[in-house]
């Protein structure tokens, strides 16, 4: 079972007028990977800073392995920073910029006299860290000879040679342009394995947070949207403010008429969700990737293509179902002009209920008469109703 080694109870952070964050909570797993994810200002990095101890919250309380932590100041905590900029020093070689904060005295455990570690340890921990961010013979190299990668690399290395408990990185992949970014998440990922350590990590970036993360936490306004595995934040999203900011989505007004049963555009469809009241108003989220391109005359739905782009392993085109735009994913080309059917199967559609976040993005809930003859050709959900008795409990 994991453990508990950081806990955020009840935190509110307020800067002025502006509340950055709004009653908070929050607790992380020892070596466990955590992603905070969110917009800019949605109060990522005032978490970040919190659990740093760069920032005391208005009221709240920080727990560290049990312990309150409010008061204890950054240095005295068992945590360690990565920032976006690498901070390294130019005038030294890379071994020196790892083994600047070994090199500084250290209070013994009788908490009065300050020691210095033996240079032969400083050495040890130095190309040991340097082997495990697979910089081993670069230790007499300047920090001006290095690549972008190869500098935040010394800056993981120097952060982690202190042995901290717990990494903090602050979108410290920003700088590194797109290839550079790909190769360090999976370093990352690898060190964090390697080191058994916990990594909390902060970006605006969703491919970042679903590649490397074990938890990713949603943000947004200063409260949490949504916890869970990148898996079920992509699949099973909260609300559409998640569903929007995690991949792309078209998000659409709907009605749940019963169990398995949603209504969009005034036409029934299967699903595979459960549980809301009957005639329940819903989102129904559907990912391009999940909608099936098919003969215009074989479609659920019927549409003209307005917009294609090429994206290497696919094409992202955009259809216009009388008014209402989708984006489709496909490997199909379909030329800007052309007509064409889809056909979405019941676990492409995923239902939300209602939010604050309804009708702010993607909902094109226009109705057209148009629609009354464009239905799932092979589903009859009111046959099935009078059938079974229909859903009513």
């Amino acid at each position: 079972m994991a453990k508990e080694l950081i806990r955020l109870s009840d935190c509110f952070v307020q800067f002025d007028d502006d509340i950055i964050l709004d009653h908070l909570n929050l607790y992380i797993n020892d070596h466990e990977f955590l992603t905070l994810l969110g917009p800019s200002g949605c109060g990522k990095t005032t978490t970040l800073r919190l659990i740093g101890g760069f920032l005391k919250p208005t009221s709240g309380d920080i727990f560290f392995d049990g312990v309150r932590i409010n008061d204890v100041p950054p240095h005295k905590r068992a945590v360690n920073t990565v920032f976006q900029k690498y901070a390294l020093f130019p005038h030294l070689n890379v071994f020196e910029n790892i083994a600047f904060g070994l090199r500084i005295p250290r209070t013994d455990s009788s908490g009065k006299k300050k020691v210095r570690l033996p240079e032969e340890e400083i050495r040890g921990r130095v190309l040991e860290m340097l082997e495990i961010v697979n910089l081993k013979g670069f230790e007499k190299r300047s920090i001006s000879s290095l690549s972008g990668g190869q500098q935040q690399r010394v800056s993981i290395a120097r952060a982690l040679v202190n042995e901290p408990k717990v990494l903090l990185l602050d979108e410290p992949l920003g700088a590194l342009d797109l290839r550079l970014r790909k190769d360090m998440q999976n370093e990352l990922k690898r060190i964090q394995q390697q080191m058994g350590i916990t990594f909390i990590y902060v970006t605006h970036d969703q491919e970042e947070a679903l590649a490397m993360s074990d938890t990713v936490v949603v943000m947004d306004g200063g409260k949490i949207q949504q916890i869970g595995t990148p898996e079920d934040i992509y699949n099973e999203p909260k609300n559409a403010f998640v569903a929007d900011f995690i991949g792309e989505s078209n998000i659409i007004d709907g009605i749940m008429r019963a169990d398995q049963v949603v209504e969009i555009f005034n036409r029934r469809f299967q699903c595979l969700d459960k549980g809301f009241q009957k005639d329940e108003a819903v989102d129904v989220v559907i990912r391009p990737e999940d909608v099936d391109i098919v003969p215009e005359d074989q479609g659920q739905l019927r549409g003209t293509v307005t917009s294609v782009t090429f994206k290497g392993m696919q094409y992202d085109i955009i259809v216009d179902f009388y008014g209402f735009k989708w984006l489709i994913q496909t490997t199909d080309f379909c030329p800007v002009g052309s007509h064409i059917g889809i056909k979405i199967d019941p676990d492409g559609f995923h239902v939300m209920k209602k939010s604050q976040y309804s009708g702010l993005f993607g909902d094109y809930s226009s109705y057209s008469e148009e629609y009354e003859e464009i239905s799932d050709v092979d589903y009859d959900p009111e046959a099935e109703e009078d059938q079974e008795g229909g859903h009513e409990e």
